[in-house]
């Protein structure tokens, strides 16, 4: 999956749609298996990327690759209590209103309230937090102040981020990253995680789930979430019945910026630990590296002998994912810190540069049409952070490139750029005018069909050819044609 940060306008839609889908039954009030935060901030839950509390990942000493959570010692003496799992203060607890309050009052002159009340208890709630609480910055002094990610930075660096002319914010839409190295996956007792061998989905076997709850605090992403009403623990599935049928996840098909990209890609599993043991640095080209290319003979040969259909091999060929992944760099992992290799890419923003304050007005603080990446109001270091586990160059690579198409599409579509500079900033961006041509039509001009390139599912009958999925969603959600049981 590949989602385009400098198209996302923070609408929320994504999220609406997979809640109305997936998580509006009892026990999943609180879960928003899609959601979308504003950065810098705290996100959802609470500081999830705060390993040091949460303990999420693997950790490696160059040698050996171990989870953090838990081990073999910790299994038996944190099976009934994990002290690294998030409480439902961190998450928030879920609230409706009590409209009987407007439709019943006894009329008088003051305006009836609706009150806030719990939709776990059914009592009167004082609201505190929710999710994405600090939506375009709100309360920014809480949350964004106390983002993780900051610590990279200086103290000078993030008081000036303060400066109303220096303030910014971006939207990050966050789903399961369904992992190439899942540590949910490893960290469960009962082995009800596993990674679909067809689609690299990653799921939890809800006969076999347990409720041990250790992939919640394995996952340092905290996509998985537990169920007080079945005791059971629940993820994001991508969609996998919609898959199944050809069509998209509910999310990417719902985004109003178009930001969503969605298609396979071959990778070697067995280099897997070999990149997981690098140092931070070197670990978003190790993860390119697990990715192969789908013209080169050799792989298409090893390909067909493993098994892989002709259509899964086609359609990876067409996958946009691997075009901004690894042939054109542009996605990058998101925490690849964690040692989990995460299959979604971001494509990090283009954020506005540097202002100045002059009296009432602020005015740009650059004279040039397309302003240098290193005076936009995000520091390099912050995005780094984020999105190449510190390692500037990937993200400076990316935004340049990104810049550059701007140039040289403002050449061709304007014509108020002369050729040879937007040319001059092609070259420095590692980018052809042809590639350029190409990073702008899938960017910008793609149809649904470019974006989200389905491979076909070697399945007999999709799942909800089997029973009316609408007629259990109340119950289990799609795709599930028998309710949880408790164990």
């Amino acid at each position: 999956m590949v989602f385009h940060l400098d198209k996302c306008i923070g609408c929320h839609t994504c999220s609406i749609a997979c809640k109305n889908v997936w998580t509006d039954r009892e026990g999943t009030e609180y879960m928003w298996w899609n959601n979308v935060e504003t950065k810098p901030g705290t996100g959802y839950p609470t500081k999830w990327e705060d390993q040091e509390s949460y303990k999420g990942g693997w950790k490696t000493d160059g040698k050996k690759l171990e989870l953090r959570s838990t081990s073999k010692r910790k299994i038996v003496p944190n099976i009934f209590h994990n002290p690294s799992q998030p409480s439902l203060d961190d998450y928030y607890e879920p609230w409706t209103y009590d409209y009987s309050e407007l439709f019943n009052a006894p009329e008088g002159d003051d305006q009836p309230v609706a009150r806030p009340v719990s939709m776990i208890t059914g009592e009167p709630l004082d609201l505190e937090a929710g999710p994405n609480w600090d939506d375009d910055l709100g309360g920014s002094e809480v949350y964004a102040a106390n983002d993780p990610n900051l610590d990279v930075l200086s103290d000078q660096q993030q008081q000036q981020m303060k400066a109303i002319e220096r303030m910014v914010m971006f939207y990050l839409p966050r789903i399961c990253n369904h992992c190439l190295n899942p540590s949910c996956v490893a960290s469960c007792p009962s082995g009800a995680m596993y990674k679909r061998g067809e689609d690299g989905i990653v799921l939890i076997n809800q006969d076999r789930c347990r409720a041990w709850r250790s992939c919640i605090s394995a996952c340092p992403y905290k996509k998985t979430y537990y169920n007080w009403s079945t005791g059971k623990s629940e993820k994001c599935i991508l969609c996998f019945p919609r898959l199944e049928s050809g069509e998209a996840p509910a999310c990417f098909h719902s985004c109003v910026g178009r930001i969503r990209y969605l298609g396979n890609v071959l990778y070697d599993a067995d280099r897997i630990r070999e990149a997981a043991l690098l140092p931070d640095d070197a670990l978003v080209e190790a993860q390119r590296d697990t990715i192969l290319d789908p013209e080169d003979p050799a792989v298409l040969d090893a390909a067909r002998r493993c098994g892989i259909p002709e259509g899964v091999i086609e359609s990876a060929q067409k996958s946009p994912v691997y075009r901004f992944a690894k042939e054109w760099k542009l996605g990058l992992p998101l925490h690849v810190e964690y040692r989990t290799f995460p299959m979604l890419f971001y494509v990090p923003p283009l954020l506005p540069v540097m202002s100045v304050s002059e009296g009432d007005l602020v005015r740009s603080d650059v004279d040039e049409l397309f302003a240098d990446i290193e005076k936009a109001r995000a520091p390099i270091a912050y995005l780094g952070k984020l999105f190449a586990a510190g390692n500037e160059g990937k993200v400076r690579y990316a935004l340049r490139k990104q810049l550059a198409v701007r140039i040289w599409r403002r050449h061709c579509t304007v014509g108020d750029v002369d050729e040879a500079a937007a040319r001059l900033a092609l070259n420095e961006a590692d980018c052809s005018p042809e590639q350029a041509d190409e990073i702008y039509r899938l960017s910008a001009l793609a149809t649904w069909d470019d974006r989200f390139v389905i491979p076909p599912f070697q399945r007999e009958m999709a799942m909800e050819m089997i029973a009316d999925p609408h007629e259990h969603r109340s119950a289990a959600g799609f795709g599930f044609r028998d309710a949880p049981r408790r164990s």
